[in-house]
C-alpha cells in the first residue's frame, strides 16, 4: 500500500474516530450530574429506557444524534434536542422511538426538539412504524415560545400528526415517566395507549403554580394530576406501574400482540456478505473532495456477494445505475461516478458532474425501479450539472429536469447516503432532503452547500469588495485575503455534515463503514408501507 493511500485511511479514520467521540459525549445528555439526580429519583434515563425496552440494541438505529449541536449555546446547549428518536425492534416489530430526556433542561422543547420530533413522525408515517413515546418533558421552552408555539412546523404539528396517524391505522403507545405539562399532555393522550409511573409521572394542562395563580386554588402536583387521580378518577390514563421497567414491560407486552400490516412487497432472498471487507471502505472514499475514485469499487463493497447489474453500463458514464441487494433485499442504486470517464462520443468526463446522457440514463433507471416495486439507494458525491455553451445548446437543463421529476414522482422507498460532496441542483437530482427520502445519512467526508467552498467564498469575496467600493473604501490585496479567509472559514464550517445533522438536513451521520448496516435496518423498516402506484408526470423528450 502507498504511503499516500496510508494517509489517507488514517485521515478517514480520524474523522470517524472524532464522530464517536463526539456522539459519546452527547449521550450524556445534560450532564453526570443530572443523570445521577434522575437516579435518585427512581427513574431511568432516556438511553436507559430504550436499552431497557428494545430487542437488541444491535437493532438500534438512532436518528438524530447530533441535532442542536453548536445551537442554543447562550442557554447551555441542547444536546441531542432533548430528545432521543430511532428505530429500533421491540418484540420483534421495528418501532418508532421518542424519549424525552429530561436530564437537558427537564425535556423542554426548543424549535429543535419539535422539529425532531416531526420527523420522527414523519418516518413513522411513512413506514408505518408503530410509535412508543417514552414521555418526560416539561414542555416549551418558554424564552423561546415565539419559535415553538405557533407555526404549521412547531409544536402543536405533533398532535395534529397523533391524529393523522391514529386514522391511518399506526398504532400509538405512551408512557408517561415524568412530567407532562400544558400542550405536551395532549401527545399522550393521543395515543391509542396511556400508561403511567406512580409517583414520578403527571400529567395536567396547568401545574400546581399556575392553578394557584389562575384560580387561587392550593393542590400539589400529584393530587393534581399523578397516575392515583388520573388512572382511578379521570380516567385520562389507562394503566399505573411502579417503575420505569414495569411500564417498559408492559409496552413489549401491548407491541407482541399487534397485528400484521399491508407490506411493500419487495423482493428478499437469503443475504450474503459482500466480498470486500466493510473496513475496506476506508480504502475506497479519498479524504479530500477533490480527488477521484470508483464509485464501483464503494457499490461492491455494500451489495450482497458483491454482484451488482450495471444499467447502460457504456453509456451516462459519470453516473452509475443497477440493480443488487443488500442484506437480501432488493435495490436499485443510482451513484455519482467520481473517476474522470470517457464518453460515447470520445471525450473526456469529470467526475462527480451530471451530464445530458447521464441524467437521462438515471431518470430511465428510476421509472424501471418504480415499475418494479424495488426501493432506491442514492449515493450521492456530485458537484451538480454540467455547465458551459455545448452544455445549454445539448439541453442540459430539460435532461435535469427529466431527472428531477422522476426522483420528485417516485414512490418506491428512497433512501440516500451523502458521501463527499453534495451541492447545488446536484444536491436535489441526487435525493436530497427536499426530495423525501424515507431516510438519509452523511459520511464525516461529506460538503453540504450550493456550491464548493471555494467557488462560493471568490463569489461572495467579489460582492463584498464591489459594496465596499461603491461606498468609496479602497480594499488593500492584505485586507482582501483577510476577508476571503474568514468567508472562506464561515462557509467551510456550514458546509460540514456536522452542521447538517445539527439542523436535521441529514437523519445521522454514520461510520462509512457501518453503511451496509444502516442500509438493512432501513429497508426492513420501508417494506413496511404499501407503495402507490407511479405516476411521472409531464417529462419532455
Amino acid at each position: 500500500m502507498s504511503l499516500e493511500k496510508e494517509k489517507n485511511i488514517d485521515a478517514i479514520k480520524m474523522l470517524v474516530s472524532n464522530l464517536r467521540r463526539k456522539k459519546k459525549e452527547i449521550h450524556l445528555g445534560g450532564g453526570k450530574k443530572k443523570i445521577e439526580s434522575h437516579h435518585q429519583k427512581g427513574k431511568l434515563t432516556a438511553r436507559e429506557r430504550i436499552e431497557y425496552l428494545v430487542d437488541d440494541m444491535k437493532d438500534w438505529m438512532e436518528i438524530g444524534t447530533q441535532v442542536g449541536e453548536g445551537m442554543y449555546e447562550d442557554v447551555g446547549g441542547c444536546p441531542s434536542g432533548g430528545v432521543v428518536t430511532g428505530v429500533g425492534k421491540i418484540s420483534g416489530r421495528q418501532c418508532m422511538i421518542v424519549a424525552n430526556d429530561a436530564t437537558v433542561k427537564a425535556g423542554a422543547w426548543f424549535p429543535i426538539t419539535a422539529k425532531k420530533n416531526l420527523r420522527a413522525q414523519e418516518i413513522a408515517m411513512e413506514n408505518r412504524l408503530p410509535v412508543i413515546y417514552l414521555v418526560d418533558s416539561a414542555g416549551v421552552f418558554l424564552p423561546m415560545q415565539n419559535e415553538i408555539f405557533p407555526d404549521k412546523e412547531h409544536f402543536g404539528r405533533q398532535f395534529r400528526n397523533n391524529a393523522k396517524m391514529s386514522s391511518m391505522g399506526i398504532v400509538q403507545i405512551a408512557a408517561i415517566m415524568g412530567s407532562c405539562v400544558a400542550g405536551g399532555a395532549y401527545l399522550p393522550i393521543m395515543s391509542d395507549e396511556a400508561l403511567i409511573v406512580d409517583k414520578t409521572g403527571s400529567i395536567f394542562l396547568a401545574g400546581s403554580y399556575l392553578v394557584k395563580a389562575a384560580i387561587g386554588e392550593n393542590i400539589d402536583n400529584e393530587t393534581l394530576g399523578g397516575a392515583t387521580t388520573h388512572c382511578e378518577i379521570s380516567g385520562v390514563t389507562d394503566n399505573k406501574f411502579n417503575s420505569d421497567q414495569e411500564a417498559l414491560d408492559r409496552i413489549r407486552s401491548l407491541v407482541d400482540k399487534i397485528g400484521e400490516s399491508e407490506k411493500a412487497g419487495i423482493s428478499r432472498v437469503s443475504a450474503k456478505k459482500p466480498k470486500i471487507k466493510k473496513e475496506e471502505i476506508y480504502t475506497i472514499i479519498p479524504d479530500n473532495a477533490v480527488k477521484p475514485y470508483d464509485s464501483l469499487e464503494l457499490v461492491k463493497a455494500l451489495v450482497d456477494g458483491s454482484e451488482f447489474d450495471e444499467y447502460k453500463k457504456e453509456y451516462g458514464k459519470t453516473i452509475l445505475c443497477g440493480t443488487a441487494r443488500i442484506d437480501g433485499w432488493a435495490v436499485g442504486i443510482v451513484a455519482n461516478q467520481r473517476k474522470v470517464v470517457k464518453s460515447g462520443k470520445g471525450e473526456m468526463q469529470v467526475g462527480g458532474v451530471i451530464y445530458s446522457d447521464s441524467a437521462d440514463k438515471a431518470a430511465r433507471f428510476i421509472m424501471n425501479c418504480n415499475q418494479r416495486k424495488i426501493p432506491l439507494i442514492f449515493l450521492q458525491d456530485v458537484t451538480g450539472f454540467m455547465v458551459g455553451s455545448k452544455s445549454e445548446q445539448g439541453g442540459i437543463i430539460k435532461d435535469g429536469a427529466k431527472m428531477v421529476n422522476a426522483v420528485s414522482n417516485s414512490t418506491v422507498p428512497k433512501i440516500t447516503v451523502i458521501v463527499g460532496n453534495s451541492y447545488g441542483a446536484g444536491n436535489y437530482a441526487m435525493c436530497g432532503k427536499a426530495y423525501d427520502p424515507r431516510f438519509i445519512f452523511a459520511w464525516p467526508t461529506a460538503r453540504i452547500a450550493v456550491m464548493s467552498g471555494q467557488s462560493a467564498a471568490r463569489t461572495l469575496l467579489q460582492i463584498k469588495v464591489s459594496t465596499l467600493k461603491k461606498m468609496g473604501e479602497e480594499v488593500t490585496e492584505k485586507e482582501e485575503q483577510k476577508l476571503l479567509k474568514e468567508i472562506t472559514d464561515k462557509y467551510n464550517e456550514e458546509m460540514q455534515p456536522t452542521y447538517a445533522a445539527s439542523r436535521l438536513w441529514v437523519d445521522e451521520v454514520i461510520d462509512p463503514a457501518e453503511t451496509r448496516d444502516y442500509l438493512a435496518k432501513c429497508l426492513s423498516a420501508v417494506n413496511n408501507a404499501p407503495i402507490e402506484k407511479f405516476n411521472v408526470g409531464v417529462i419532455q423528450t
